[in-house]
């Protein structure tokens, strides 16, 4: 019997209320197709990990530095992590601590700008992150932002992006989004950085597999911080990390601890090995490269049904599909792809008329769908699927239904890509 198979036992006799709604969320995910761009699903080994006794150790500080007795085996995981993230990005320093990416960004700032400093970072409404100046985010609160979007074709313009800088004149650039669906052009953002004097951050949260794998240029080479997620394309369990040039090391160090967190979870960055361990092997590869032909085919798909996509397609794991000229909302398209067992979230699409609870958009991604093993020919099926499940006849919902049961039923949760790993029992 494998440690989650004998956790769930033990939970289901203490405490069945909760062992109920986990398998109901199990359920909901094995009957259903998750298509938010920013989940994926984390391995069994990751899970296992995250649910270990590294769960009881409070580890303040960092290897060799702890202020707790007990920790001699937790230095050897943290330093683990740390191997093995820097291999795969080629990083000079990388701290595995942050708890989540909005926390790694939080101590890029901390380490970098004083309250008041400006920065430059992407437009929320245009695909940018909380984080990335948002009024409402700490990022907007105590620090002075300012923002640069897309054009009308949905692309970044770079030459627009300059413009701004030299008119804020920022202490720092935030390079990445949360819902862009091309590919970020870091030596361009570089050149303005060092144009207008001003250090470079780059946050990878949701390409970062595409990078380990090598099928997106890294930011490594240009940017003096990289932060990113550890669930999204990576896989692994949520929490965040970040890599910065070595010069930067004890700023970063400090900023995460005592900054801005007391204690790591190291059963978090147990999870965050494993999942490492993972990305450099083989498999990792061809399943990235397999995340963006998913995508791209899925996007011509449903361009062909007539569907609006920012940008007109991708370069990567995610697409926009633009509802601003159709009678319904994001919200509404989200709701009605859900009575389907499709999952998406609503989005802002660049000039989008629509509150933020409701836009006039829907994010779609590719990274769960992909481990879960469908290849190019399921994004027929799809493409279909979400095309019925958006008109308004009953019938059709009934058919796009259908096609969910029956790739569900093909691509069993837990049984297909994950088997080529070597996870041989299912959860």
């Amino acid at each position: 019997m494998s440690i989650v198979e004998c956790s769930d036992d033990i939970l289901s006799l203490q405490d069945p209320e909760v062992a109920a709604l986990i398998q109901q969320e199990s359920q909901r995910l094995k009957d259903g197709i998750e298509l938010i761009a920013s989940e994926n699903v984390a391995s069994p080994a990751v899970l296992a990990a995250l649910s270990s006794v590294f769960s009881n150790k409070y580890a303040e500080g960092y290897p060799g530095r702890r202020y707790y007795g007990g920790c001699e085996f937790n230095d050897s995981l943290e330093l683990l992590a740390i191997k093995r993230v820097k291999q795969i990005f080629n990083a000079e320093h990388a701290n595995v601590q942050p708890h989540s990416g909005a926390q790694a960004n939080h101590a890029v700032f901390l380490a970098t700008l004083s309250p008041g400093d400006s920065f430059l970072g992407m437009d929320l409404s245009h695909g940018g992150h909380l984080t990335h100046g948002c009024p409402v985010n700490f990022s907007g609160i105590y620090y002075k932002s300012y923002s640069y979007g897309v054009n009308e074709q949905g692309f970044i313009d770079y030459e627009e992006v300059l413009r701004v800088a030299k008119q804020c004149q920022p202490k720092l650039i935030i390079a990445g989004a949360s819902a862009y669906p091309r590919a970020l052009n870091f030596a361009k953002f570089r050149e303005i950085a060092n144009e207008v004097g001003a250090l470079l951050l780059v946050d990878m949260a949701h390409i970062a597999g595409l990078v380990a794998a090598g099928v997106h240029e890294s930011p490594i080479p240009f940017a003096d911080f990289v932060t990113t997620t550890t669930h999204k394309t990576l896989r692994g369990p949520r929490g965040g990390i970040i890599m910065c040039r070595e010069k930067y090391a004890k700023a970063i160090d400090k900023a995460v601890f005592p900054g801005l967190q007391g204690g790591p979870l190291m059963h978090v960055i147990g999870a965050k090995a494993v999942a490492f361990g993972e990305v450099l092997k083989p498999d990792f590869k061809k399943y990235a490269e397999q995340i963006i032909i998913n995508s791209r085919h899925l996007a011509k798909k449903l361009m062909g049904y007539g569907f609006s996509l920012v940008s007109g397609g991708t370069d990567n794991h995610l697409m926009l599909v633009d509802f601003r000229h159709s009678h319904y909302s994001g919200k509404e398209a989200e709701q009605m792809l859900a009575a389907v067992n499709i999952t998406v979230n609503k989005n802002s699409v660049p000039n989008d008329p629509r509150k933020p609870m409701v836009t006039s958009g829907i994010r779609i991604g590719t990274p769960a769908i992909t481990t879960r093993g469908m290849v190019e020919s399921d994004m027929d099926k799809l493409a279909l699927a979400i095309s019925l499940a958006l008109k308004p006849e009953l019938d059709e919902h009934r058919k796009a239904r259908q096609i969910v049961e029956d790739l569900c039923s093909q691509y069993p949760l837990y049984q297909g890509s994950f088997s080529k790993l070597g996870y041989a029992s299912p959860v």
